[in-house]
């Protein structure tokens, strides 16, 4: 049987032990309702109000501060989409980046068709947006500023707090998505200037299906979902109590080990670069050689089709992506690899590595060689690649 090497933990993780353990009760014996008022809906109450503040604690927040959604998508959706009908008296002008995730700029461009204007900022050839243009930016019109905590493709984390200062300064919202940076970074959202942050579990080894916002007590955001009381009237809907509980006990995992996960997948993540670098030539890295996320791995190689290596790579059992999970049906290059400068055919030989809990050294060494001969294999079939041979 072919070795199964999981290197797309940026796009799901495996669901932990102990994160299953602990919902397991809350399908069967533990079914109440949260709005009930009988033992068991008790029971599913309190496992609500621990999880709410396990999330808070992980960054730096107060329980109340914390509303739980259906992903990371929904809490995304709800920031922008939430502010931006809120303050419409104040102003209509939003900023963002030129390469968040899909969740962020279709919320943008929906609002677009609803008469509000946005600015998408460029990034450097690392993907950092400029904060002299964040600056020059800004409008009296300006409610509501959008940048992500860390690339899901590339891997490069933004300057997260000085994004903040220049918003406060401005007396403008600051939300950042923080999908792929929980569990990666240590976060604190009041050291970080942050009014409201997107998260998911399904990232950080829990479930699929279930997230959380923060909305920074003060801060005007409509409603994202009426009907019931739940979520202090802002979000309705029964609870998903299981998808919420294991999100509790699978972010207090990840903040807790927070230093080691770090330390193994840097070193993890180092040799992956180092091995492939020196093995293989016409490749690049791509994004902030120090400014990323621990596991993240993004290389362009030259003369080859991303599509065609990846699925020669599972194949050989090895399972990655060429860039966001929620775009990957489509054939066009990479928005994030387009906005750092890479032209279109460097950009479709994309490969994402993204490293997890469960990966090890010779993980690093099968998927070093076998890349090796894949990218050798498929460079045979590229006439320009033969050109370029011909005439070094």
């Amino acid at each position: 049987m072919t070795r199964q090497i999981y290197m797309d933990n940026a796009a799901t993780t495996p669901i932990k032990k102990e994160v299953l353990d602990a919902m397991m009760p809350y399908f069967t014996e533990k079914f109440g309702n949260a709005s009930s008022v009988y033992r068991v809906g008790r029971e599913s109450k309190k496992a609500l109000d621990e999880s709410r503040e396990k999330v808070a604690k992980s960054i730096g927040a107060k329980p109340k501060e914390i509303y739980f959604t259906g992903g990371g998508s929904e809490a995304d959706n709800w920031a922008i989409k939430g502010v931006a009908f809120a303050n419409r008296n104040k102003g209509n002008h939003i900023i963002t980046s030129k390469i968040e995730h899909p969740a962020v700029l279709n919320t943008c461009e929906y609002l677009e068709k609803e008469g509000f204007e946005v600015t998408y900022l460029d990034v450097d050839e690392y993907g950092l947006i400029n904060l002299d243009e964040l600056k020059n930016s800004i409008k009296d019109e300006t409610i509501l500023i959008t940048i992500m905590f860390a690339n899901n493709e590339i891997g490069t984390i933004q300057p997260v707090k000085e994004i903040g200062e220049i918003a406060h300064q401005k007396g403008i919202y600051f939300h950042t998505d923080a999908v792929q940076a929980i569990g990666n970074v240590a976060i604190n959202v009041e050291e970080l200037n942050i009014d409201m942050l997107s998260l998911s579990a399904h990232k950080i080894y829990g479930p699929k299906g279930v997230g959380a916002l923060y909305i920074r007590q003060g801060v005007k955001v409509h409603p994202y979902m009426h009907g019931g009381a739940q979520e202090k009237s802002r979000r309705a809907g029964t609870e998903n109590i299981p998808g919420i509980v294991g999100l509790g006990k699978a972010i207090e995992l990840a903040t807790n080990n927070l230093e080691e996960h770090n330390s193994k997948l840097l070193k993890l993540r180092n040799k992956l670069i180092n091995d492939v670098m020196s093995k293989i030539d016409y490749v690049r890295l791509n994004g902030h050689p120090e400014k990323r996320l621990p596991g993240n791995v993004n290389f362009s190689f030259e003369f080859i089709e991303g599509e065609a290596l990846l699925l020669s790579l599972d194949m050989v059992g090895i399972a990655g992506s060429s860039g966001s999970a929620c775009s990957s049906g489509s054939l066009d290059p990479s928005h994030v690899l387009m906005a750092i400068g890479l032209p279109h055919e460097i950009a479709h030989g994309s490969l994402r590595l993204s490293l997890g809990d469960f990966n090890n050294e010779e993980d690093i060494d099968y998927v070093v060689e076998n890349l090796g001969i894949i990218v050798n294999r498929l460079r045979q079939m590229s006439p320009l690649y033969e050109k370029v041979r011909g005439n070094a």
